[in-house]
């Protein structure tokens, strides 16, 4: 017999007969044997050897098996020790007390050689299977206190990044339960600079860290993007193509996003996935759903994604309720799903707009019971209000639209000595993205007047030939011929005048930049004029009328007048 299956049996009896039988017969098996002669001696030779298997007598002095039985089970704990009771007793009465006591099995006297051997081998698998089985749970164990870990890693990332925003905003309710560390769902609340308050509630497929994959990149995206000012359109797009690019096949979120203009009194909504969304009227208790029209946040392409809003007319009192599907598949003990119809009948017997909130959330809760979730659930109650009742920034905003500086202006000249070295467009840009409002539209606004500035100097100044584009090799030539003259210029200027309007719908932006140069024949055609797919020149002038409100070229080219236009909510 191997070490490996070498037992350490104990024999106790108060017969040195049946011991010494009992001890012959294990040790032919090549087990080794510890001997006691009543109960006490056999708990204190347990404690100190800790053996594999007991053979323990039932009646003996001092202590009895039974009591012996139940202290060697207490000291061995979670280890299995399997104990076979040696007993003459047969009553059915003595057995169940052996069992009660802790016994695994009988073994009757006179003792049968060959099923010792056999109970002995038994219980050899079973304590060896056991003990695989306990290896295998604190391994487990320990895999998931691993996993629980990253979980919690995770999670603190996630709250860096996707703080609570302007949630604590007093027209806002809110309620996000978990099934694990790190939600499924994602609440992302933030104030844009013109004063209205975005929000966002999106549920990820699945818990845990493939939730936290997807949910970090939405929240930088969007906390990155609202406080700049950037458009809903524009924010959404831009998730929606992170989340594309990230999440594997399977993996999305379902969302709705809310612009909420407190000082219009209106509402933009987009809602891809989730269950409809309720406005309900303060005014007259009734409640409007508002349906996804949409696909969840990372399923479509750019080029196939929409993002079209709707927009919605709000008075004040009027409440938006946003949920997820947790809501309507809560489940109560009996396995019935809360539904749709449930939470419709909480809107339609509330008479008390006030207490709507608390009544869903009751209403979920009490229908649960004690039974298990099977998702997270989150509810969100967002109030029109006053911008003064909201928070500190819709206030703030809302003093300075009323306060700002409705109309200025602007000139900037450039001199010859600073063509070569000097770009006047970040000077520029950073002045402009301060006005409220524009932020959002940097990126636009370079392109405008990069292609004005570019013209003006290149042709005006320079008074470089754009036919020279229409080839591959005119283009390089073109580059060459500007460096050139770059470095011989020595005398003219381009003046750039900026005007700055403001309306009740955002503002206007008036671009002039004019050269001291001749001008260029053929300016006004080439702003209408679409360049081919084989011609480099042309472009530009294209791509300003385009995103511009109206272009005018005065006198022979050599003044150039742009107007760009914005919304407060775009």
């Amino acid at each position: 017999m191997t070490d490996k299956h070498r037992l350490t049996i104990l024999v106790a009896d108060d017969t040195d007969t049946d011991r010494l039988i009992l001890t012959s017969i294990v040790e032919s098996e090549g087990h080794r044997v510890l001997s006691a002669r009543d109960g006490i001696e056999a708990v204190d030779i347990f404690t100190r050897e800790r053996p594999d298997l007991v053979l323990l007598d039932a009646l003996m002095p001092r202590l009895d098996g039974f009591g012996a039985a139940r202290k060697i089970k207490a000291l061995a704990g979670e280890e299995l020790v399997p104990i076979i009771f040696l007993t003459s007793l047969t009553d059915t009465e003595s057995l169940v007390q052996c069992l009660d006591a802790g016994g695994d099995d009988f073994l009757s006297k006179p003792y049968n050689r060959v099923i010792l051997q056999a109970k002995i081998k038994s219980f050899y698998r079973m304590r060896e299977l056991h003990s695989t089985m306990l290896e295998q749970r604190n391994q487990i164990a320990l895999h998931n206190e691993h996993f629980m870990q990253e979980q919690t890693v995770a999670k603190q990332v996630f709250d860096n990044i996707a703080h609570s925003g302007c949630l604590d905003a007093n027209n806002v309710k809110y309620y996000l339960s978990s099934l694990a560390i790190f939600n499924g769902d994602i609440m992302l609340a933030a104030m844009r600079p013109s004063g209205s308050m975005m929000v966002l509630l999106g549920d990820f497929t699945g818990h845990g860290l493939p939730a936290a994959v997807g949910a970090m990149p939405l929240a930088s995206v969007f906390y990155g993007m609202v406080p700049k000012g950037f458009a809903m359109t524009d924010i959404l797009r831009e998730m929606n193509s992170k989340l594309k690019t990230i999440l594997p096949v399977g993996i999305f979120c379902c969302a709705t996003m809310v612009d909420i203009n407190f000082r219009k009194q209106e509402m933009r909504v987009w809602n891809g996935g989730l269950p409809e969304c309720f406005i309900y009227r303060g005014d007259t208790l009734a409640y409007e759903p508002i349906v996804s029209r949409h696909l969840p946040l990372g399923v479509l392409s750019d080029k196939d994604f929409r993002d079209d809003c709707i927009t919605f007319p709000m008075a004040l009192g009027d409440r938006l309720y946003i949920w997820s599907d947790g809501i309507h598949e809560a489940r109560n003990p009996e396995g019935d799903m809360f539904g749709e119809e449930r939470l419709q009948a909480v809107f339609d017997h509330n008479t008390r707009p006030e207490r709507l909130y608390d009544e869903i959330l009751d209403r979920v809760q009490n229908f649960i019971g004690q039974g298990e979730r099977n998702d997270d659930l989150s509810l969100i109650e967002i109030l029109m209000a006053e911008p003064q009742h909201v928070n500190a920034v819709a206030a703030e905003a809302e003093r300075r639209n009323q306060s700002t500086l409705a109309e200025w202006g602007m000139s900037f000249d450039i001199q010859p000595a600073s063509f070569r070295m000097f770009d006047p467009l970040p000077l520029l840009l950073n002045i402009l993205v301060e006005v409220p409002g524009l932020r959002g539209h940097s990126g636009t606004l370079y392109t405008i007047i990069s292609e004005l500035y570019s013209n003006a100097l290149e042709h005006g100044i320079l008074a470089l030939d754009s036919s020279l584009k229409e080839t591959q090799d005119g283009f390089t030539n073109y580059y060459q011929q500007r460096q050139e003259r770059l470095n011989e210029v020595s005398t003219g200027f381009v003046r750039l005048h900026l005007h700055h309007c403001t309306t009740d719908e955002g503002g206007t932006l008036t671009i002039r930049v004019e050269d001291s140069g001749p001008g260029f024949t053929g300016a006004k055609s080439q702003v209408r004029e679409e360049p081919g797919a084989n011609r480099y020149g042309g472009r530009g002038v294209a791509l300003v009328d385009k995103l511009c409100d109206a272009v005018r070229y005065l006198g022979e080219g050599n003044e150039v007048e742009a107007v760009f236009s914005w919304r407060n909510d775009e």
